[in-house]
C-alpha cells in the first residue's frame, strides 16, 4: 500500500519504519535513486555491483548451448571476405 511522505524545504523525505524493515534498510545505508516513467525509485546501493549484476541476461541464453553458439559464430567469421589493410 502506497504511504504519503511530504518532501522538506531541504528536500529531504523520511522513509516509514515499516518500509525500512520491510526491505532491511537501516539509518546511513547508502540508497541509490533513479527517475523511471514519472516516478521516483530507491534501492539500496549494492555492497558489489558484480554480484548485482551476476545473472542478468540469463534468460537470453535459455535452451542454448553457449559453446555451441561460440563455435559456430567463430565458423562463420572464416566464411567473411577479408578487409583491406
Amino acid at each position: 500500500m502506497a504511504k504519503t511522505v511530504r518532501l522538506s524545504s531541504k528536500r529531504q523525505i523520511a522513509i516509514p519504519r515499516a518500509l525500512c524493515e520491510r526491505l532491511a534498510i537501516h539509518p546511513g545505508q547508502d540508497l541509490l535513486i533513479e527517475a523511471a516513467h514519472g516516478r521516483l525509485i530507491l534501492s539500496p546501493k549494492p555492497r558489489s555491483y558484480a554480484q548485482a549484476l551476476e545473472g542478468l541476461g540469463r534468460e537470453a541464453w535459455k535452451g542454448i548451448d553457449p559453446l555451441t553458439y561460440i563455435r559456430q559464430e567463430r565458423a562463420t567469421w572464416a566464411k567473411r571476405p577479408s578487409r583491406p589493410h
